[in-house]
């Protein structure tokens, strides 16, 4: 679990810093679309704040897999990456937008959301043993 919180901690906090200095150039790469009002930038930056905070939440858990905070955070990812290869994917496929970065991304989330659920099961694997 460790190194899983670690490789998301990197991922959503760089991508939250990305988000909040250069939300554009973010935006234009993930979906080859642009942020043309000032309430899109806000959203967008808002965001960033979001996955930086999520990336910090990784990594002070990163040294904690044990408990129970952990197993939640971790249980929360997994639904975050789900929910996000999703909504990537119907960008790309419903809704026709492109960017170099996106299918990319969608296969990211998808890798982590498999991560987060085997290190949930293994957890619970360990946890039924005990018992």
């Amino acid at each position: 679990m460790k190194s899983l919180l670690i490789v998301t901690a990197v991922a959503e906090a760089g991508t939250g810093l990305a988000l909040l200095a250069l939300p554009s150039l973010v935006v234009s790469l993930l979906l080859g679309g642009s942020l043309d009002t000032p309430a899109t930038l806000v959203v967008a930056r808002m965001a960033g704040a979001a996955l930086l905070a999520l990336g910090s939440a990784c990594w002070l858990a990163r040294n904690d897999g044990k408990s129970r905070g952990a197993i939640g955070l971790v249980t929360a990812m997994t639904l975050y990456n789900v929910a996000g290869s999703a909504i990537l994917a119907y960008a790309g496929i419903g809704a026709g937008l492109t960017g170099i970065g996106l299918w990319p991304a969608v296969l990211l989330h998808a890798a982590l959301a498999a991560w987060c659920v085997a290190c949930l099961g293994r957890r619970a694997g360990r946890v039924h043993q005990l018992q």
